[in-house]
């Protein structure tokens, strides 16, 4: 099917006014534009969405959701150590105290996974949970404790592995 020419004019019209309408402008003065970097708090409610999941991902024995979520643990203590590698008056930065304190718990846990050991992951995600706390008594944060979920904020997440 072919469209007629003046069609297809409008809509190339459209489409550049769009892109052009989503730049944004140098600023005045000559600087780069500023970038956004996610907030700690930002990145620890991640945290905290993934280590519920990985919860219950471990629970229903979905060890393929478990290994994601642990995967995306990884990366977002990869992002607090580039994006906040010291955070206001914190007496450890995040740089030093993720590395030191959870690195070792993440790797436990994840062996647990891999296993498909459910005994072992209930013992490592406490394990890891505990880092956690420690960690945020490092850094002053002593005050924002987690533990394991007592409900599921996630109604409409299947956590049950997929029907072979």
């Amino acid at each position: 099917m072919r469209l007629p020419v003046r069609t297809l004019l409008i809509f190339l019209t459209a489409s550049l006014t769009a892109v052009a309408a989503c730049r944004q402008p140098a600023p005045a003065s000559g600087a780069p534009p500023e970038t956004y970097a996610p907030g700690l708090g930002e990145l620890m409610t991640f945290q905290q969405m993934r280590h519920t999941k990985l919860w219950f991902a471990g629970q229903a024995l979905n060890w393929d959701l478990a290994a994601y979520e642990l995967d995306e643990l990884g990366e977002g203590f990869d992002d607090i150590i580039k994006f906040h590698p010291t955070h206001k008056d914190s007496p450890v930065a995040p740089k030093d105290a993720i590395p030191r304190m959870v690195t070792q718990p993440l790797a436990d846990l994840r062996a647990a996974v891999t296993k498909k050991d459910s005994t072992a992951f209930v013992e490592r995600y406490d394990a890891l949970t505990a880092a956690c706390n420690n960690c945020h008594e490092a850094t002053n944060f002593g005050f924002n404790r987690v533990q394991r979920p007592a409900s599921n904020p996630y109604p409409n997440q299947v956590f049950s592995p997929p029907s072979q």
